[in-house]
């Protein structure tokens, strides 16, 4: 378990919490972590290094609350968490091997339409210094695409579908719709056509959420080029 810094500045002025560094990242994305897990010192400090205390009338007037628990949930959700070199390096090879799987299942030479191993991925995204972002990895896709472009020849392997979703379910579609569509066209009984393009790797996984969202009511096609 590593103790670390989790810190916000309100109304110019700065506020730090000691907090457990695995518990508090829990706390921040959302798992089912109390504030009491993660704290380590119940004390609000200006300077936690020099152990300079905030006074109960300043976090009263910053928070709303001198609630050591719900000034900590704050501070650590919209705050910011110091992290270890460790841990930073870490979840960088988590998401280099996120993008480096992606590639490998969808991607190909287009010179001779075979798949690129995962090592040559791997060792151009080093030769292109590509900055992987903190996000799924089909929102970042064609900027990495686009920079490896420049050190070897690869394309993504797609499939075009037209799908026509029932009116009743385009609420619960549209999120999974946007993240693919070309191009989309709502019909005047309210049912929303769309046509997607998917990685070809990723279509069954794709079908499966369509259908599940939509109990199997969706009309698809698969469009030819």
């Amino acid at each position: 378990m590593t103790q670390t810094t989790a810190r916000i500045t309100r109304n110019g002025k700065h506020y730090e919490i000691i907090v457990n560094m695995e518990n508090a990242l829990k706390f921040r994305k959302g798992a089912n972590v109390t504030a009491n897990e993660f704290l380590e010192i119940d004390k609000v400090f200006n300077n936690a290094k020099s152990g300079m205390v905030a006074s109960h009338t300043e976090v009263e007037n910053a928070f709303g609350t001198s609630d050591i628990y719900q000034v900590a949930a704050e501070i650590v959700k919209k705050g910011e968490v110091l992290t270890t070199q460790d841990y930073r390096d870490e979840e960088r090879e988590k998401r280099v091997k996120q993008v480096v799987d992606f590639l490998a299942k969808n991607a190909m030479d287009p010179q001779t339409g075979r798949p690129h191993t995962p090592e040559r991925i791997k060792n151009a995204l080093e030769q292109a210094h590509v900055n992987i972002k903190n996000m799924p990895v089909e929102s970042q896709i064609k900027d990495i695409v686009e920079q490896l472009a420049k050190i070897m020849p690869i394309k993504i392997s797609t499939k075009k579908v037209k799908i026509v979703i029932p009116a009743v379910h385009t609420g619960k579609a549209y999120g999974l719709m946007s993240e693919y569509k070309e191009e989309e066209n709502w019909l005047g009984n309210g049912d929303l056509e769309v046509i997607v393009v998917v990685p070809a790797g990723s279509i069954i996984d794709f079908y499966d959420k369509l259908n599940s969202m939509t109990h199997g009511s969706a009309l698809t096609e698969e469009i030819k080029d």
